[in-house]
């Protein structure tokens, strides 16, 4: 994988640690983008330049840059006005909010028009920036790039349809592959083939897609990137009352997703316009987003398809890490990134995680991150009123914007956390969302979850005193066990219960307390 220098980075092995030094010692410079896209300008200001950046600022203004390219292949005055008129507003903003870097960025309708080195004059004139003006290729590159950032070693085809174009590129876990296209086929220039009628328009993207799309060798899978295709996803999520509604890693079988597609492209605009979950704004554009939909899938015929919310502006954003920082994992970064700094004891994360490593003998790595995530996050609630802390804490997580997740995953670690503070197996709170977790899954959570408040509460959360302690789980006892010479450590009725608790779970018979 190339990065913005030409440099190829080496991604072997995943960093997975926690590491509350250097968390709490982070210099959070804010981050800007703004996308000059065919259809809307947007600026997003991150939190950081980091491995799980968290917008801290997002708005675009619907410019219609690519209206009536095709027609005139020229840039209308009246949207190059409202474009020139964004950035430098964007510009502005991410000035006033300490942006140390403002990188604007311009795709397809600038690339394609005959004066849109005209476009890029006035906006250098008028911001006093340069604009990076993308390829087809480098387009389908940094999107690839933003699913890359987005998942955990994602591999599959990429999508991008955008207001210009569709860019279609290889995931490989870390890197993007060589087969890439880029197509004419965003949501502007299908909603005027669809002007004629559909199935003229059905026609007219199939002879676009024929014998251009690279072929699906790697996992059966297809991530959809664009606004568009998440409110198709938010839609579907609606009709299938999907236990979940989060549109990063929505994970969807492939034929189902394209019947429901086929029948949206099908639809009156007054039925989109009041189908659930879709934001006004993209009523509009809901049956091109459809129709491409339904073409891609039936040309590369994927089992699975998963929608994501970074993209473009992210994969730009994870070209200019470190390779350092490209080899930490998404997850663990962006869940200690968020739950440290707001812990009693940033610390204690780390001893938690040393506490809970022989819980499960069968762990795998997957599992583990899984851990480590909620370990970082385990302190979060501590502010919290005691009656809602559980409640709360499970509906933040499952609706947080973490990434490097499945939609499993996320309710794992939700539930796990609603464990750690004493959230009952059977709250009503914990569904639909739980039924994602098989039965030993939701056990494990459990387990997980009760040992974690077991460690809380019986170290006052202090690192040292937990590091002299040890749960050892039998079959017919919970055992928690202090180093020689920590006799202070507390034996109360709050341990003993807790104690019970995870035994219970457990299924063994009895707890002790004894010296190592």
């Amino acid at each position: 994988m190339l990065d913005a220098t030409g440099q190829r980075a080496d991604l072997t092995g995943l960093h997975q640690e926690l590491d509350p030094d250097e968390v709490l010692a982070a210099d959070h410079t804010h981050y800007a983008v703004i996308d000059i896209g065919s259809n809307s300008v947007r600026l997003v200001v991150y939190n950081d330049l980091g491995r799980a950046p968290l917008p801290r600022f997002n708005e675009k203004s619907l410019c219609g840059l690519g209206s009536g390219l095709d027609k005139t292949g020229e840039l209308a005055a009246g949207p190059m006005a409202c474009t020139v008129q964004a950035a430098h507003r964007f510009c502005a903003i991410a000035e006033a909010m300490g942006a140390s870097r403002i990188d604007i960025i311009a795709t397809e309708a600038v690339r394609r028009a005959t004066n849109g080195e005209s476009l890029i004059k006035a906006i250098r004139e008028r911001t006093g920036r340069d604009l990076r003006l993308l390829s087809g290729s480098e387009e389908a590159h940094f999107a690839t790039l933003g699913v890359i950032s987005g998942f955990y070693r994602p591999k599959g085809l990429v999508g991008d349809m955008g207001g210009g174009s569709l860019e279609v590129a290889e995931a490989l876990e870390d890197r993007v592959g060589e087969r890439s296209v880029s197509l004419p086929l965003g949501a502007l220039p299908v909603e005027a083939m669809l002007e004629d009628s559909a199935e003229s328009a059905k026609r007219q993207i199939d002879e676009v897609m024929k014998g251009q799309l690279p072929p699906l060798l790697t996992k059966p899978v297809f991530y959809a990137v664009g606004g568009g295709w998440r409110a198709l996803a938010r839609a579907h999520m609606e009709a299938v009352n999907a236990p979940l509604k989060v549109a990063h890693g929505y994970d969807v079988d492939a034929n189902d997703l394209r019947s429901f597609a086929k029948s949206v492209w099908k639809m009156t605009p007054d039925k989109i316009s009041a189908l659930p979950g879709v934001p006004g704004r993209r009523a509009k554009t809901l049956p091109a987003a459809a129709l491409v939909m339904d073409r891609l899938l039936k040309n590369l015929r994927p089992e699975r398809v998963v929608f994501s919310a970074l993209g473009l502006r992210e994969g730009w954003l994870y070209s200019r890490l470190s390779p350092t920082l490209r080899r930490r994992d998404p997850l663990i970064e962006g869940a200690q990134a968020f739950g440290l700094p707001i812990a009693r004891v940033p610390a204690f994360a780390p001893a938690l995680v040393r506490w809970t490593e022989s819980l499960f003998p069968d762990e795998t790595a997957g599992e583990r991150r899984l851990r480590l995530a909620a370990c970082a996050l385990s302190d979060m609630a501590w502010a919290d009123h005691a009656d809602v802390k559980a409640h709360q804490c499970f509906a933040r997580v499952v609706h947080f914007p973490f990434i490097g997740l499945t939609h499993t995953e996320r309710v794992f670690i939700a539930a796990t956390l609603h464990a750690r503070y004493g959230g009952k197996p059977d709250d009503a709170c914990l569904q639909p969302a739980l039924s994602l977790l098989t039965p030993a899954v939701q056990r494990r959570a459990q387990i997980l979850g009760r040992a974690m408040q077991l460690g809380h509460r019986f170290s006052g959360s202090v690192p040292g005193i937990l590091d002299m302690a040890r749960l050892r789980i039998t079959a017919d006892a919970v055992r928690l066990e202090v180093a020689e010479g920590s006799e202070d450590v507390p034996d109360s009725d709050a341990v003993q219960m807790r104690m019970k608790q995870l035994a219970k779970i457990l299924g063994v018979p009895k707890t002790e307390f004894a010296g190592a």
